[in-house]
């Protein structure tokens, strides 16, 4: 009987089924060898497409004239620097003794590209091949993943989607960086100052700096309207200290209602208004309002959904200041310790399989101390084993893998992590008990407090059963509407004996000056997020439902796409805010490309190849269907491009852009940068 090859992605990981087969033997130079297994390992990516001089060498010359570039077969080539460990998995994969390969790299698209390379490059023929698919690193998920491994057929699809994807990449990178560096290289480079400007553009990337300019610009291009609100502050009957304040608003009866001198019906345009309402309401004192009315009801609030990769590099950017990039090898460091499923994920719930277990994952954080106590509550009572038959649990939700939760496991490894790690790590743990408590329950009131038919209006909201805020802590209720939180005894006390008709002595009233405000810019956390949900970009309601499944780039993918913007000076990350802005340099990428390949700025582009590459793993459609699609759209617009005479007419759109930006101090005399101005 033949010999079994595993191969997974990287070394860390082959140790892990290493110890799971109990293969224990002899130690080789990249692999790991007993009686009847192989173990083996490729260090991420062991082969890449060619560059384009590989087809032949006039191609390394950029010049229109060898534009457009498409290949009818592509080349491929191994990586300089793993060669000898591709010369070592080649090797297994063809030795005779070599009768099954069960492929063990990450459970995804990206994952099945990688072994597919390789097993295209090293000719592999003739061996039973296996695909081991699964969601953590634990022994038991290794065996299962092992026992109920696929014929690797059954992932041609997915392989395929792979393939087409990084053509994709490829063939607009190539095309469209080099015809716009040919066409405007030399006219950036003549406002930069600078010897040379290379553009870099990609279907994802320059799709996020266009999000990125445009919310620049509409900050810019805001202009804050001042309003003024009128406010109220109210005594208790109960309490001669402490006082209540309502907001007054121009409901029906009220003198003002729909009048033009509002700007809405809480504020007016300009503050002589407010002070006129003020003296109209002013009388002698004491002065009184009357309750005319007031409603009382109950508010719950369920916990939210599980993590996936996006949501946790959010909350992590907002929690503690560290980029999606950060996160996403943080989490990565947590799963290949065992302490996490599979990082990689755009699922928020759990599959039906797993919730059918999901008690050992709990009772697993008994061991675990600040997770102990909720853990030992929560298998105290029953609940949990009904999460399969809530919102928590949802198999036509998942594509790949289900959410981020701990495996309950892997404790010993919590000694080498350092205190960050671990609190991303109990961010992940308290996530994932909290959907097995309760909803928190508030009591919501809201009051109205009448004076010369004037309204003040008033809202309380107040927490009467804690529910999953216990382990998920009071700050992970993100929503503040419905008023404030009551906490002090007398105004708790007062709510509970509200009656209508009841007065309430007006103190005093104040304008309260505010203006309007500007969008939000991103952050390196809501940018993964907007990249995630960018359907809400997008008109066509069959575009944004494709892309609200896959987004813009993969979970995979994202924090790469937004790190490289970064490092090519694009766009600017604050490491201390996370903020992220244009610099002159991007903005300057965007006027070209919005004067040249303009789709390439917007979402549907992407939506619109996603949903390809979905049909394509889906069997829906031929891989050669997709590149004939592509190959038109990559050939259309770069010869497009070639008939633009617009190089020197960008001039005026660079002039408005640098007035936002101003020269960086004592920079290298290469390459000039520019600052952002205050």
């Amino acid at each position: 009987m033949g010999k079994s090859l595993f191969i997974a992605e990287k070394p860390s990981v082959a140790q892990e089924f290493a110890n799971a087969l109990k293969a224990g033997g002899r130690r080789g130079d990249g692999y790991i060898e007993s009686d009847d297994v192989i173990v083996t390992w490729c260090v991420g990516h062991l082969v890449t497409m060619s560059y384009p001089e590989a087809y032949d060498i006039r191609y390394k010359r950029w010049s229109l004239e060898t534009l457009p570039f498409l290949p009818k077969e592509f080349k491929y080539q191994v990586i300089d620097g793993v060669a000898k460990q591709f010369r070592i998995v080649s090797g297994l994969l063809n030795r005779p003794d070599v009768e099954t390969i069960y492929v063990c790299t990450d459970s995804g698209r990206e994952g099945e590209y990688i072994y597919r390379l390789v097993e295209q490059m090293a000719g592999v023929k003739g061996k039973i091949r296996k695909r081991v698919w699964i969601d953590s690193q634990t022994e038991e998920e290794i065996l299962r993943g092992i026992r109920e491994a696929k014929d690797l057929s059954e992932y041609d699809n997915l392989s395929a989607s792979a393939y087409l994807r990084a053509k994709e990449d490829y063939l607009m990178g190539i095309n469209f960086s080099r015809v716009l560096t040919l066409k405007y290289g030399q006219a950036l480079s003549a406002f930069l100052k600078s010897k040379y400007t290379v553009i870099s553009v990609g279907r994802v990337m320059s799709c996020v700096l266009g999000m990125v300019v445009r919310r620049e610009r509409e900050i810019r291009d805001f202009v804050k309207t001042p309003f003024y609100r009128v406010t109220g502050s109210f005594s208790l009957p109960s309490s001669s200290s402490f006082t209540m304040e309502g907001e007054w608003k121009a409901v029906e009866g009220s003198g003002y209602y729909k009048s033009h001198l509002l700007y809405k019906e809480n504020g007016f345009k300009e503050k002589k208004d407010a002070q006129a309402l003020i003296d109209s309401l002013t009388g002698p004192e004491p002065m009184e309002a009357v309750l005319a009315g007031f409603e009382r009801k109950k508010e719950t609030k369920n916990p939210p959904l599980l993590y996936n990769l996006a949501e946790l590099q959010n909350d992590c950017s907002r929690l503690f200041k560290i980029s999606p990039d950060e996160t996403l090898k943080i989490v990565q460091e947590l799963y290949e310790k065992k302490l996490v499923t599979y990082p990689r994920t755009d699922a928020r719930v759990l599959s039906t399989a797993v919730a059918k277990e999901i008690g050992r994952n709990i009772g697993g954080l008994k061991s675990y101390g600040p997770m102990a106590e909720f853990a030992q509550e929560i298998l105290s009572q029953t609940a949990y084993k009904a999460i399969g038959k809530t919102r928590y649990t949802n198999d036509k939700q998942i594509t790949d893998h289900y959410a981020i939760i701990p495996t309950g496991q892997g404790f010993g490894a919590l000694r080498s992590v350092n205190p960050l790690e671990e609190k991303v790590y109990q961010l992940i743990c308290r996530r994932f008990l909290s959907v097995f408590y309760p909803p928190a329950v508030y009591q919501k009131y809201s009051l109205d407090l009448e004076r010369k038919k004037e309204h003040f209006f008033a809202s309380f909201k107040v927490l009467e059963s804690e529910g999953y805020l216990k382990v998920a802590g009071k700050g992970d209720d993100k929503s503040q509407e419905g008023g404030k939180t009551a906490d002090l005894p007398e105004l708790l006390e007062f709510l509970k004996t509200l009656k209508k008709g009841m007065a309430l002595e007006l103190l005093s009233m104040e304008i309260k000056e505010g203006e309007t405000s500007p969008p939000k810019r991103y952050t390196s956390g809501s940018m993964i997020l907007a990249m995630e949900n960018a359907g809400q970009l997008i008109e066509d309601e069959e575009l944004r439902a494709q892309i609200k499944g896959s987004g813009i780039g993969t979970s995979a993918t994202r924090a790469e796409i937004l790190k490289k913007l970064v490092s090519i000076k694009y766009l600017s990350l604050n490491k201390k805010t996370q903020v992220i802005t244009p610099t002159l340099l991007g903005e300057l990428i965007f006027d070209v490309v919005a004067a040249s390949i303009r789709p390439l700025l917007n979402p549907e582009l992407t939506a619109s190849w996603e949903k390809g590459l979905t049909y394509v793993a889906e069997g829906s459609i031929t891989s050669d269907e997709y590149m004939e699609k592509l190959e038109r759209f990559v050939a259309g617009r770069t010869y497009g491009v070639m008939k633009l005479q617009n190089q020197y007419t960008l001039r005026e759109c660079f002039d408005r852009d640098a007035v936002y930006y101003k020269k960086e101090a004592s920079k290298k005399e290469s390459g000039k940068t520019f600052q952002r101005q205050k």
